[in-house]
């Protein structure tokens, strides 16, 4: 389950959201270059949950609809797979 038809972070889990968020919905994970890349269709509202869960950390979307999880660092990292706004 992904897009617009997901639950809001605030909404109480549900199995179609623990298949379709992250880090459940992740297909696999991988690290690439010191990355964390969990594969999956996440968006926006995935990111909240992976910056709580790990403090400093830099998560952004990539073109394939993945979570990536970037070291520590000033601004917003490149994503490794393409950026999903500029692609």
């Amino acid at each position: 389950m992904s897009g617009p038809d997901l639950p809001p972070a605030t909404a109480p889990m549900t199995v179609e959201a623990l298949v379709g968020r992250w880090p459940t919905g992740a297909e696999k994970v991988e690290l690439v270059h010191g990355v964390m890349v969990f594969a999956g269709h996440f968006d926006e509202r995935d990111l909240d949950p992976a910056r709580r869960t790990y403090p400093g950390r830099r998560p952004v979307i990539n073109a394939d609809g993945g979570l990536e999880v970037h070291p520590a660092g000033p601004g917003r990292p490149v994503p490794l797979l393409g950026d999903p706004h500029h692609c």
